[in-house]
């Protein structure tokens, strides 16, 4: 800074090769022991961008060097505004694009002499990047005459100022902490400023690099009073011990504030309500829906469950224990009210169980227990024992109906209960129409919300069944008991077998070869012990001794639960499974960076949101993804496909489904070529209509 003799506050801007830069200030003068504030201006060339004083994984931010100033004048630092991510490549910097104005404060001292001119001067230097990265310099003036009392504000850049000073990140009093959770950071905030807040793009910027992994996804964790984030740790957590804190800025999108987070227990209300819909969803997801349309949604979604191809070993078993009691109408219908019970009591549960998960910071959704492969492995031993029942192996009860749960009462009602929760759980892999907008509201609400649309879930699934109970015209219609009934029960045990074939193929993708061996090895052990049992029960009959036989039956089966449930399994590597090169149509797995370095490149992307455990994604996969047709579609447009494998658990992609308003798989995103919001394609899948979507996509 130098001192001048008279003259107005004037600045003359800078081009700098790719940006033009000047000094403003807020006023046109400044007082004796004033303090206001002026800017440095960058408008910046488009497509080119500069730096925020933290540049992320690479860069330089801007800074002026100021010459000498006169005895008691001094400038502040830079008031940063919120930067902006800056995908390049593999690589995220944070930075501003377009014009911004870095505001920094100006104080003259009580000794500065009203009619002087003092002009602020120094060297301005940037890091000015598009493909490549310019270094680019210009010395910046602003002359400020002193006044004798306040100046009258600039009316071009007083109101641009000022603006930038308020949208600036705040000091809001929150709360911040953070704790190592694996190879995790979990940075908890809360407050006033955040409670109620739309959290939907949250990030968390740090002041200094190497805190955290720029490139990662942050998940998102909402809670009654603020937020969580998961963050990928930095290089700085490789050295031991690590850093003790965390300081930077928390955007919002529209608000953002200064957060300083020390290692320490989490505030409480920072998690629990799962992650935020996102604003991109509300017209093709769920984020529009309120409590009656997704109840109704729930509702017809339950009904068409009844039809998709994860319960058809259970229809055969309902229309059987029907046709087993078509002619007793009293039966029938407590039976009927029996089988409603268990699926809607069965459907509570698992929304508790969802909810409560969710409240302890889990990143879960719609058929999360199959993500566990203890959970696998348990209910493939369960669908061989009722197989194995089925055909005649062992016998739980006199009824065809008790067949369907191995817990049957006397009078059957108990058997109808339990068939009730066992079409639940072998429900749960597959996901209806209607039903992934209906959850996917349910899980960003409150638990009362939450438990009536799963209620409504419930009896939508059930109702097919109570209907036909309580419809005599139609149970008159149904052959009666006899003979045929022992030849189809033996029938309805290859459904079942298949079941516990395909539940072994899930373990297999989830825990590899070892798991394979354990669940085989169980299997072997529990069919030997059912064939005891069955063969204790023969003796009993029969008048002889049939404890130890039952004694034998019992510790076996003992084992063989253990042995498939109770050791830790050992998860595959995710891509440990055959290569997508390999795959009738080629594709990548899927992560937010690629979808943001492909759609950079402007070529459109066809995502896939799958598991193995989901049976409507692999119905999906073979009829209408996995085809010809679609292979030659995305070679002739040139289409990325990505695939999100959520077989085993996984944040990141459990907070991109709750994004686009889905608790669950399968969801499938088309990308345009230009760019934008995804298109949401239906849950159910043609050929046709995937390859129309993909030549809509290339077009737009």
């Amino acid at each position: 800074m130098a001192l001048a003799t008279a003259g107005a506050a004037l600045a003359q801007p800078v081009n700098t090769g790719h940006l033009e830069t000047e000094l403003v200030a807020e006023a046109r003068g400044v007082a004796p022991g004033q303090t206001i504030h002026a800017a440095l201006r960058q408008k910046i060339q488009k497509g080119w961008h500069t730096y925020w004083r933290n540049a992320g994984d690479s860069g330089e931010p801007s800074k002026i060097e100021w010459t000498p100033p006169p005895a008691g004048w001094t400038t502040g630092a830079f008031v940063w505004p919120t930067p902006h991510r800056l995908p390049v490549g593999p690589l995220v910097n944070y930075g501003y694009e377009g014009e911004v104005l870095l505001p920094f404060a100006v104080t003259a001292p009580a000794t500065a002499r009203p009619g002087e001119t003092v002009t602020l001067s120094g060297t301005a230097y940037f890091l000015v990047c598009e493909e490549i990265c310019i270094p680019e310099q210009g010395v910046v003036k602003l002359s400020l005459p002193v006044t004798a009392g306040p100046a009258p504000a600039d009316p071009k850049w007083g109101p641009a100022i000022r603006a930038a000073l308020a949208a600036a990140p705040k000091r809001a009093g929150l709360a911040a902490a953070f704790e190592k959770r694996g190879e995790r950071l979990a940075l908890a905030v809360t407050g006033p400023a955040l409670k109620g807040a739309d959290l939907a793009e949250a990030y968390f910027f740090p002041f200094e690099p190497g805190l955290i992994d720029h490139a990662a996804p942050q998940a998102i964790e909402r809670g009654p009073e603020g937020l969580t984030l998961t963050l990928a740790p930095g290089d700085e957590f490789q050295v031991q011990p690590g850093p003790r804190a965390l300081a930077g800025v928390l955007s919002l999108g529209g608000a953002a504030y200064e957060v300083a987070a020390p290692m320490g227990p989490l505030p409480s209300g920072a998690g629990g309500l799962g992650p935020p819909p996102a604003k991109s969803a509300l017209g093709a997801g769920s984020a529009g829906l309120g409590l009656p349309m997704a109840a109704l949604f729930a509702l017809l979604g339950g009904l068409i469950l009844n039809l998709m191809p994860c319960v058809f070993p259970i229809l055969a078993m309902k229309a059987a224990s029907l046709a087993g009691h078509a002619h007793e109408g009293a039966t029938a219908r407590k039976q009927g009210l029996a089988f409603g019970a268990g699926v809607v009591a069965s459907f509570l549960v698992l929304a508790g169980a969802l909810i409560a998960l969710q409240a302890a910071g889990a990143a879960v959704g719609w058929g999360f227990q199959l993500q566990s492969p203890p959970v696998v492995a348990g209910l493939a031993l369960l669908m061989l024992a009722v197989a194995l029942n089925l055909s005649g192996v062992f016998e739980v009860g006199l009824s065809l109906q008790n067949t369907g749960s191995g817990l049957a009462g006397r009078g059957g009602v108990a058997g109808a209960f339990f068939t009730g929760v066992l079409a639940v759980v072998v429900a749960a892999p597959c996901t209806a129409p209607f039903m992934a907008p209906a959850l996917g509201w349910a899980l960003t609400q409150t638990p009362a919300a939450a438990l009536s649309v799963f209620l409504a879930l419930g009896v939508g699934f059930a109702l097919p069944f109570v209907a036909v109970a309580f419809a005599p015209g139609l149970l008159a219609r149904l052959p009666k008991p006899g003979p045929w009934m022992d030849a189809f029960k033996k029938a309805l045990a290859f459904p079942m077998y298949g079941a516990a074939a395909w539940l072994v193929w899930v373990l297999t993708q989830q825990a590899g070869a070892d798991g394979l061996a354990r669940i085989l090895a169980a299997a072997v052990v529990l069919a030997a012990a059912l064939w005891l049992a069955g063969a204790a029960q023969r003796r009993r009959l029969a008048g002889g001794r049939s404890l130890p036989l039952a004694a034998a039956a019992g510790a076996l089966a003992l084992v063989a639960l253990v042995a498939a449930i109770v050791p830790r399994y050992a998860l595959a590597t995710p891509g440990a499974a055959p290569s997508g090169a390999t795959a009738a149509v080629p594709y990548e797995p899927w992560s937010p960076e690629r979808v943001a370095a492909l759609q950079a490149e402007g070529r459109p992307v066809f995502v896939n949101f799958t598991a193995a455990w989901c049976v409507s994604c692999q119905v999906n996969d073979r009829v209408a993804i996995s085809r010809d047709g679609v292979a030659k579609a995305m070679a002739a447009q040139n289409i990325a496909y990505l695939k999100a494998d959520w077989t085993q658990k996984d944040a990141v992609i459990a907070a991109e489904l709750a994004r686009h308003g889905r608790a669950g798989v399968p969801l499938y995103l088309v990308y345009g070529a230009q760019g934008g919001a995804p298109r949401i394609l239906p849950n159910i899948l043609t050929e046709g209509t995937v390859i129309k979507a993909l030549e809509a996509a290339a077009r737009s």
